[in-house]
């Protein structure tokens, strides 16, 4: 019904373009440049001392054939990227500077989206946003003060795209392996009266996955309302996703690989009771996110602006698995006895894990600017409630009466986060400026309720109790040299610091809070540019204090735990250059190496169980998931209406725990993609799009993410340690072919 009344929406708005679009008059064009005033708060730019990458609304539209926004960023400096389901669409994640996604702060149109309690993003929740997006920055490192979680490696500031002076409809679709296929319908009115315009956009994106049965089907769509005088610019903007996505983060071992193959998923495998494999059908993620923000821009002077807005998302959401041998005293059910007298406390069953939230708040900047001084006080308050619960909905051969919707655990998140801050560039001399950004953030967060963790010490489901705060303090200081229109120079200090995760509460020890983390950052950058060529170099070292990393280490019920690492550090160097080798030539190289460590890590493995530890000192080991270089390159080449771009990535070998265990490594591996479009129009067409994209060219067999585990195990009165590790196999070559109509 939903989508029907999507359909029927973007109707309307086609007629109402066609009916009511209205000649735009000259001053129309100051009217629609308040639209970009939003991005100032919270964004970098050539005055700022951080590094950052623009990506183009031309660029994510020239990749933007179904896979995620991660993938999209890909090439961007320092990024690394993962899949699921081995093809970049589904449950995709990135890295930055081989920091996760739980300590990468995104924003979409400064209001933050990172979940408050995981710290991350999933972007299945809000698939195809990009063909509604005008840019994309990427801040690394510590960044600029910003809304929402802490930024501690990188923040992605999405901006959505504003409204057209002039109606237009765009239908766009594509198709390619594994039956990956996606649809969007985008429509706008133009400016309507010279005050209004409507924006509207549909899409559906699916696949049957590269892995077995990692199945993916996503709809979205967006909504745009917006207002605009000479001064003012309101808008409305909604956007929602809908997610069904089979399992495929297990991964699968190597042995696995070599019996069953590279897409050997085991996700909700079992065994029936006539010893066959079957796989169960439901085992699956089911979400819906909707958003709604409130955007107002106003101009108060020639040199004052301000910017404010509100928000809430609300997400609801389950996923189901089928579980084999679950004690059934830690699902709170009675242990029962069969048919031939015998007591099971052990059986196959179903569990369904949901989850229920809303997050809401506000946000506000006001802007100054003169020829000297480029002044931004803003700051926002949020509140979250998240409800999570879960049923069992099967139990194998289960003697007596399962109860309906039956919790066998229910918790509660609540937490509050308000930040000010007051940020400023100020010109001391012709190109040299300083550069200064302070931020006060207030975090309250509470968990209250049954876990779903049995607690064998006291026989019942652990009782979580958590009310934890934090005062951060976020100074920031550079200076910025713009020495000619040429060469420019940068060189900032940062502080950045960040609350644990919800899971360093749950999984952590039961009567000690986690500490938060501490990040000193210090960057330095240099950039030329010309007209044929431009060349960058960052260099950065990021020094954490108490970062929690895993070790090893379970809690009281043999849940593995991240501890508080009292020191470890990334430092590294980034190069970027672009050459016009041709009229209609250009090359682009970036590449990143690095050295990532964790000082004096001790590894804690267990025998028997979770029973005995056994610590073992290593010294200074590499940081998991972090490579030492990271390599980018592509070649554009534009012949008439025909543009090709080749485009490689080189990634080192990665340790996938932090022991620098040689058992436990994603390998090196090389991916380059090739693509091919052509670009025409027609009658009543103003342009037509056609084309092809090659990715994996030369079928590299590669891993870009996975899992690890190492215990130990009592054989002959003797400890023998066994390392066990999942790879997420990633496809081999496969393609996808595109067509885009634009009226």
């Amino acid at each position: 019904m939903k989508k029907e009344k999507a359909v029927l929406l973007a109707s309307v708005l086609c007629i109402s373009s066609s009916l009511y679009a209205q000649k735009v008059q000259k001053d129309s064009i100051k009217t629609i440049s308040l639209d970009n005033v939003e991005v100032i708060s919270t964004r970098a730019n050539q005055k700022t001392p951080v590094a950052f990458t623009n990506v183009t609304a031309k660029e994510i539209a020239h990749k933007n054939l179904g896979a995620d926004i991660p993938y999209l960023l890909g090439n961007t400096p320092s990024v690394l990227t993962t899949s699921d389901a081995g093809a970049g669409v589904g449950y995709t994640s990135m890295r930055v500077r081989g920091t996760d996604g739980t300590r990468i702060n995104v924003t979409v149109n400064g209001v933050p989206m990172n979940d408050s309690e995981s710290h991350s993003l999933y972007f299945v929740n809000m698939p195809d946003l990009a063909s509604s997006l005008r840019d994309i920055q990427v801040q690394r490192g510590a960044g600029t003060s910003t809304n929402g979680a802490g930024a501690f490696g990188a923040s992605v500031n999405m901006q959505t795209e504003g409204v057209s002076m002039q109606p237009y409809t765009t239908l766009s679709s594509s198709y390619g392996s594994f039956n990956t296929h996606k649809e969007t319908f985008k429509i706008g009115t133009g400016l309507l009266k010279n005050h209004w315009a409507f924006n509207a956009r549909l899409s559906n994106i699916a696949t049957g996955g590269y892995i077995d049965r990692a199945s993916v089907n996503l709809n979205s769509y967006m909504l745009q309302a917006g207002y605009f005088n000479e001064n003012t610019a309101l808008r409305f903007v909604t956007f929602n996703g809908t997610e069904k996505t089979y399992h495929a983060w297990d991964y699968a071992s190597k042995e696995d690989m070599k019996l069953y193959g590279r897409t050997y998923n085991p996700c909700g495998q079992y065994t029936d009771d006539a010893g066959n494999i079957r796989y169960y059908d439901n085992q699956t993620d089911n979400y819906h996110q909707q958003n709604y923000q409130v955007l107002l821009t106003q101009q108060l002077s020639e040199n004052w602006n301000l910017h404010a807005a509100l928000f809430y998302t609300k997400g609801a959401g389950y996923y189901e698995q089928y579980k084999t041998g679950r004690t059934l005293t830690d699902y709170g059910l009675t242990p029962f006895y069969n048919k031939d007298g015998e007591k099971i406390k052990k059986t196959d069953l179903v569990r369904r894990k949901q989850m229920e939230n809303d997050f809401g708040g506000m946000i506000a900047s006001i802007h100054y600017q003169n020829k000297v001084v480029d002044a931004t006080v803003g700051g926002g308050i949020n509140r979250y409630v998240g409800d999570h619960f879960g049923e069992i909905t099967w139990v194998k051969n289960y003697v007596g009466a399962l109860q309906p919707n039956e919790r066998y655990y229910d918790n509660q998140g609540r937490k509050t986060d308000a930040n000010i801050y007051a940020k400023a560039t100020y010109l001391v001399a012709k190109g040299l400026n300083l550069y200064a950004d302070l931020q006060y953030r207030y975090l309250n967060y509470q968990i209250s309720g049954a876990n779903d963790n049995f607690d064998w010490n006291t026989g019942a489901m652990q009782q979580l109790d958590v009310n934890d705060s934090f005062h951060f303090f976020n100074p920031k200081v550079g200076i910025n040299w713009q020495i000619s229109n040429q060469h420019r120079l940068f060189a900032s200090y940062s502080v950045a610091q960040k609350e644990p995760t919800r899971n360093n509460y749950t999984d952590g020890m039961f009567t000690v809070y986690p500490k938060s983390e501490r990040l000193n950052d210090y960057e330095m950058g240099y950039q030329f540019k010309s007209e044929r060529f431009s060349a960058g170099a960052n260099l950065y070292y990021m020094d954490y204090k108490d970062q929690l990393v895993l070790t090893g280490q379970l809690n009281e019920i043999g849940e593995a735990m991240a501890a508080n690492m009292p020191n470890s550090y990334r430092m590294g160097v980034e190069l970027m250059g672009s050459a016009l080798l041709a009229k209609n030539l250009t090359l682009h190289l970036n590449a990143t190496f690095s050295k990532n460590r964790i000082q004096d890590f001790t590894e804690v493995i267990y025998e028997d169980g979770w029973k005995n530890p056994i610590e073992t000192q290593l010294g200074d080991t590499p940081i998991a998931f972090s490579p030492d270089m990271l390599l980018n390159g592509s070649i554009n080449y534009t012949l008439g209406a025909f543009d090709m771009v080749w485009q490689t990535q080189y990634v080192s070998k990665q340790y996938m725990s932090n022991s620098k265990n040689e058992q436990q490594v994603l390998d090196a591996y090389n991916v380059s993609n090739f693509s091919l479009n052509y670009h025409f129009s027609l009658p009543h067409i103003k342009r037509v799009s056609v084309g092809v994209t090659l990715y994996n060219v030369f079928d590299e067999e590669y891993e870009n993410n996975g899992w690890a585990y190492s215990k130990y195990e009592v054989k002959a009165g003797k400890n023998v340690r066994v390392d066990q590790a999942g790879y997420a196999a990633q496809a081999g070559t496969h393609l996808m072919g595109h067509l885009s109509l634009s009226f």
